[in-house]
């Protein structure tokens, strides 16, 4: 029996996870990659790990991140060709060392959100786009919605008498309510009842929308926070050359540690934050006591009472 090629291995087993719902886009990308890599370096027969390691270090920009992502989605693949082949290579997590590292933040002053919002408000054209922003800015901050999920949004995910918000099929495949202030509640009602007469284009269901009716597109968005961030003169203080509006995401999580410390119940509203925000873990939502000098003060502070005896 002939050996399927690199390229079909790849197609099959891309096409066998879809299936079980998984996108695997950037991943599909990277595997097509390696699969031309194979291909033009003429190899033929099973894979090698030769093969493997060529690929992985020879990115146009190589590095010791970018090798050890590319080894990170290599592994699932060669973990599914073993079931046909046994003798499959599959490299160790670690050969290229850590894939994911960890960048302090611009964790946002409350002047500096406010200043975001009152510079969208005077964004032109004027009529539906300085309120689009406005608002969408504000639930962001609000919230700590991933802009993805704000983007997704249908007025049917909307249940501004409970005063709460549905997430569906957000990152890692779940769904989450989430809560909102009566603040939030006040800016969703108003913009809704400015959309309610905008015609909308076949189809288009999202809360958040174009004066022509359609669904904000996602690089338009983070075009016009670039304006906005240039325009207020803005200086990063995080490890990311600009401030982003994935910052008011961290900044919202910050806080909300800061607030249950001040409350001496750090711990289960780090639990309660996982949730919120839809963390895979918990431990994701710990990772922030690192984010702040403030956080890490007390963290330092807890650690050193736990480690002289004291378990208050």
């Amino acid at each position: 029996m002939k050996r399927p090629t690199i390229t079909k291995q790849v197609e099959e087993y891309l096409e066998s996870r879809r299936a079980m719902g998984f996108e695997l886009r950037g991943e599909g990308y990277q595997l097509h990659a390696f699969a031309r890599f194979a291909t033009e370096n003429n190899h033929s027969g099973p894979v090698t790990t030769n093969l493997l390691l060529q690929w992985v270090q020879g990115a146009k920009r190589p590095g010791p991140v970018t090798a050890a992502r590319r080894v990170e989605v290599l592994r699932p693949f060669l973990r599914w060709c073993r079931q046909s082949d046994p003798a499959c290579p599959v490299l160790p997590l670690a050969v290229c060392g850590p894939g994911h590292r960890r960048i302090p933040p611009h964790v946002y002053m409350e002047a500096e959100v406010a200043a975001l919002l009152a510079a969208a408000r005077e964004l032109k054209p004027d009529g539906l786009r300085p309120l689009t922003y406005m608002t969408l800015f504000g639930v962001l901050a609000a919230t700590g919605m991933r802009l993805s999920e704000a983007l997704k949004l249908e007025q049917a995910d909307l249940n501004l008498k409970q005063s709460t918000l549905t997430v569906r099929e957000t990152k890692f495949k779940k769904s989450r309510l989430v809560p909102i202030h009566s603040s939030t509640v006040s800016a969703l009602a108003q913009y809704a009842k400015v959309t309610v007469n905008i015609p909308r284009q076949l189809g288009i269901k999202t809360f958040f929308l174009t004066a022509a009716g359609q669904s904000v597109p996602k690089r338009t968005v983070h075009h016009t926070f670039d304006v906005l961030r240039r325009r207020l003169g803005w200086v990063a203080r995080g490890g990311h050359p600009q401030p982003r509006i994935h910052d008011l995401r961290h900044t919202f999580i910050c806080r909300a540690l800061l607030l249950g410390q001040q409350n001496n119940q750090v711990d289960h509203v780090a639990d309660a934050i996982a949730t919120y925000v839809g963390h895979a873990k918990v431990s994701d939502t710990y990772w922030y006591v690192s984010a702040t000098p403030e956080l890490m003060g007390i963290a330092s502070e807890r650690f050193s009472r736990f480690s002289s005896g004291d378990r208050r």
